[in-house]
């Protein structure tokens, strides 16, 4: 089979479980939607979307993935009505620079859809502060977050229910004004890393090197400051599949790709400050090789640092 009908075939797949009465009809159950997402997830990872055979793939699957069914125009509509946020100032520092080197992105999404998204998440969050046990606000990161959302979605009403829901359920701790589920995570990090490869732990810290100081923008942003952007998209099928919290042995994946680079060079820092072309396949693959090396109770940490509250 040549490459161009395995692409047909894996999108014939992708379409005949989104197709699937179970999934999308009045009578659903939640058991119906979980048996398909399953199968969505499988097929996620052993053939990626082919989004360039069918480019409805990837937004109908991450709708599905982060549980998107109501599109309320009118909420959306009485959001922007509203004009600027009182954070609008700290809002527009950020959103001219998203993806700037992009040209694609840039043609795709002007920044003018990302503070209307922004100013509008602010709002929505303004109005439920009392009824949710977490609030939220604009913060650093968050443009880039929002970025992949815009671009990928058909309309600025999709992209921004599917950003909501992803940053209040997926990585709610995130986005809060210390960071805290970021630090969390690269806390984490220096800790799967030591497991995973001590050697190559002992020679950052050697130099002084946690992940606190090289890997912030990575962990932040979910990889997405790591151009180009089809394999960002590409990585966050995978993320919004199996979960965020896989993002911190995405960035050790990385940091094992170029790793007899780092460990021959007298300051690592150099190499680090950026990160090569992001490659998603073999980060993926390393990515889900190293689940298997962590003890389950520091797994169980990693899964649950981006959401859940410690006492």
């Amino acid at each position: 089979m040549g490459e161009a009908a395995g692409l047909a075939a894996t999108a014939h797949a992708f379409n005949k479980i989104l197709s699937n009465p179970k999934l999308s009809s009045k009578t659903r159950t939640p058991e119906d939607v979980e048996e398909n997402v399953k199968k969505l997830r499988r097929l996620i990872l052993i053939e990626g979307i082919p989004s360039k055979t069918d480019p409805t793939l990837r937004y109908r699957i991450w709708k599905i993935l982060l549980r998107v069914t109501d599109l309320p125009a009118k909420t959306f509509v009485e959001y922007v009505a509203r004009g600027p946020c009182e954070v609008r100032e700290k809002i527009r520092n950020d959103t001219f620079r998203t993806l700037a080197t992009d040209r694609g992105f840039k043609e795709r999404v002007r920044e003018d859809m990302l503070v209307r998204l922004l100013d509008a998440f602010v709002w929505r969050n303004y109005d439920r502060q009392e009824t949710q046990q977490l609030g939220f606000t604009y913060v650093q990161g968050m443009n880039v977050l929002a970025a992949p959302f815009l671009y990928t979605m058909p309309s600025e009403l999709e992209a921004f229910f599917c950003f909501a829901k992803f940053i209040e359920e997926s990585c709610p701790l995130y986005v809060q004004p210390t960071l805290e589920g970021v630090h969390r995570g690269l806390r984490l990090l220096d800790r799967c890393l030591k497991i995973v490869d001590l050697e190559l732990f002992n020679y950052l810290r050697s130099k002084n090197l946690s992940a606190e100081l090289y890997a912030f923008p990575s962990v932040l942003t979910l990889c997405a400051c790591t151009p180009p952007l089809d394999q960002v998209l590409q990585l966050w099928d995978f993320l919004l599949a199996f979960g965020v919290h896989l993002n911190v042995l995405c960035v050790i994946a990385q940091l094992l790709l170029i790793r007899d680079d780092v460990m021959t060079s007298s300051s690592p820092m150099r190499l680090l400050r950026t990160f090569p072309p992001l490659e998603a396949l073999p980060v993926i693959g390393i990515a889900v090789t190293l689940v298997r090396d962590l003890p389950s109770d520091l797994y169980d940490e990693l899964v649950r640092h981006p959401y859940e509250y410690r006492s």
